[in-house]
């Protein structure tokens, strides 16, 4: 083999692992994104079906029913909700009234079965993509606004 095609050859090879490399890596990337999505989207199916993704708003008043470990509450944007079911503890900060993403799947009966619950942390923190979908829910039950 000449000088040549051993060069053309070794560069083929690095470029056949540089790509299974970046085809690895983004495939390693898509199967841990996972997205946020209001009650609201939920309701309307904007959702995935099959796939993993977040859920959050304020736990509703009066939705929480604990059975040793298992709990059942509902998340609400002030406009539509989702009934969510987790099995594990809770953080201390998780109460009726408060913010709350919950990552998990729907299961076929539309119930948010969790794998992991997060509350917020103090008085002035909700995640930025809850407290949207709080305003967003609060402009659109005040409804549109009238000139005078």
């Amino acid at each position: 083999m000449k000088s040549r095609h051993k060069r053309l050859f070794g560069i083929g090879l690095g470029l056949m692992l540089v790509c299974g490399a970046v085809y690895f890596v983004l495939n390693a990337f898509q199967s841990n994104l996972v997205f946020f999505f209001t009650p609201t989207q939920v309701a309307a199916g904007e959702a995935p079906k099959d796939g993993s993704f977040r859920v959050g708003g304020l736990v509703k008043e009066g939705s929480i029913r604990r059975q040793d470990l298992a709990i059942e509450f509902t998340v609400t944007d002030l406009h539509q909700d989702v009934q969510v079911r987790y099995v594990g503890l809770l953080p201390d900060l998780f109460k009726e009234g408060k913010g709350v993403v919950a990552q998990g799947r729907l299961d076929a009966g539309r119930l948010f079965v969790a794998s992991e619950v997060l509350a917020k942390h103090d008085e002035n923190y909700m995640p930025p993509e809850a407290q949207h979908a709080l305003d967003e829910a609060a402009k659109a039950r005040s409804g549109p606004m009238v000139p005078r």
